[in-house]
């Protein structure tokens, strides 16, 4: 075997890493014969439930499964890493501004990528979930100068296998005979779906995709908006955000960097935009088509842009540059980062657990809402909270995918 890996997992205690972590493991994404020393970061009220995560991979007998270390330092963590997949993230809560979030998530992502850059090793492979995925990814590589822009992608793959599910569906055939869909941009309402060079394989004959589907106004139409959208039907329908699917295409965009596209095939990476041929503008994490060979991506250059893509591409890119240009700016100020650099880690997780709390009340609140009488006095006892709601406090750290 294969010298053992080391793979940095964040926001560890949540819902998409509970999913993740097993795939991860049991050679799913870096290959049957390539042992994992696993690396397990959560801010400190989680590591109570994270410790139950570490007991859990342990009682599954893993042959692959070197160590794990469950940890609330980033000193640790972020160790010698080979991989880093960074999950966690504050997630946009009621009532607040867009740019707050941003604000929030740069000190996360400035501290993180300072972190890499100091501890991991300069070919550390990185995949940024947290959301925005698209600004946090650039944030922690602009605070990563030493660590090849290159080296960093965030997740679009999901939205690609939304895509990829949607047409299949719609031509009655496996989704692995859908190939060559394109996410352009943001992983956001904005992000363009583009499945004008994609092929459908139907009955042995590989047809445009176009052709596969016909029916034009749903592929410009609903197809768009159903992909974009996606993720906010999750929330309505389940009530908590993808995890099984988020987890799944996390699987599939780290394995695609391990082992390369299949001859012939593209995906989707959100990527460090310079001197592509789109006419996307420079210095931001944009989705991309590209192919994956020796561990690198190269964009797929030179497929033609309709006018239609054009003006959608460049409303993505729009939307990404505003994004960049306000958190770059709090880069500069004194902001939430600032203030967690002076005052260290306690301030900001004592915020968190403010927060979680608050979750877990809302949650508690619904509950409630669906009994009557004397029934609804349960809220004001402690011993009647569910324990399984313990888990829900680690949502407040990973992206509404």
């Amino acid at each position: 075997m294969s010298e053992p890996i080391r793979v940095l997992v964040t926001g560890a205690a949540g819902q998409i890493a509970y999913s993740l972590l097993l795939s991860i493991t049991k050679g799913d994404v870096f290959g049957k014969d390539q042992p994992i020393i696993l690396l397990l970061l959560d801010i400190t009220p989680m590591l109570p439930v994270l410790e139950g995560v570490v007991m859990e991979l342990q009682d599954c007998a893993l042959p692959l499964l070197r160590n794990i270390v469950a940890t609330d330092k980033e000193e640790v963590a972020f160790k010698d890493l080979d991989v880093a997949i960074l999950v966690g993230s504050m997630p946009r809560k009621e009532g607040m501004e867009r740019k707050d979030l941003l604000k929030a998530n740069v000190a996360i992502f400035k501290s993180q990528g300072a972190a890499l850059d100091k501890y991991a090793k300069k070919t550390v492979k990185v995949l940024v979930v947290g959301n925005p995925a698209n600004t946090n990814c650039l944030i922690a590589a602009k605070s990563a100068p030493s660590i090849p822009k290159e080296n960093f992608s965030c997740l679009t793959r999901l939205d690609h296998n939304r895509a990829r599910s949607q047409v299949a569906i719609r031509c009655g055939v496996p989704a692995t005979q859908v190939k060559n869909v394109i996410i352009w941009g943001n992983h956001s309402s904005t992000q363009y779906p583009d499945v004008h060079h994609c092929k459908v394989n139907m009955s042995g004959s590989e047809l445009a995709c176009f052709d596969a589907v016909k029916d034009d106004a749903w592929l410009k139409g609903d197809f768009i908006a159903t992909v974009q959208q996606r993720g906010a039907a999750v929330i309505k329908a389940r009530k908590l955000s993808s995890a099984m699917s988020a987890a799944k295409a996390i699987c599939d965009h780290m394995r695609d960097i391990w082992f390369g596209t299949p001859e012939g095939e593209f995906t989707s990476l959100g990527i460090y935009s310079t001197g592509n041929s789109y006419a996307v503008p420079e210095d931001l994490i944009y989705s991309f088509p590209v192919q994956i060979k020796d561990k690198t991506w190269k964009i797929v250059e030179g497929l033609p842009i309709n006018d239609f893509s054009r003006s959608k591409m460049d409303a993505t890119a729009a939307e990404l540059m505003e994004e960049r240009d306000t958190a770059v700016a709090f880069l500069g100020t004194h902001s939430l980062s600032e203030r967690v650099a002076h005052k260290g880690m306690a301030q900001f997780q004592e915020m968190m657990r403010q927060q979680l709390e608050s979750s877990m009340d809302t949650e508690l609140e619904k509950l409630v809402d669906t009994v009557s009488g004397t029934d609804r006095d349960v809220r004001r006892h402690p011993v009647f909270i569910p324990p399984f709601l313990s888990l829900s406090l680690s949502l407040s750290l990973t992206i509404w995918l």
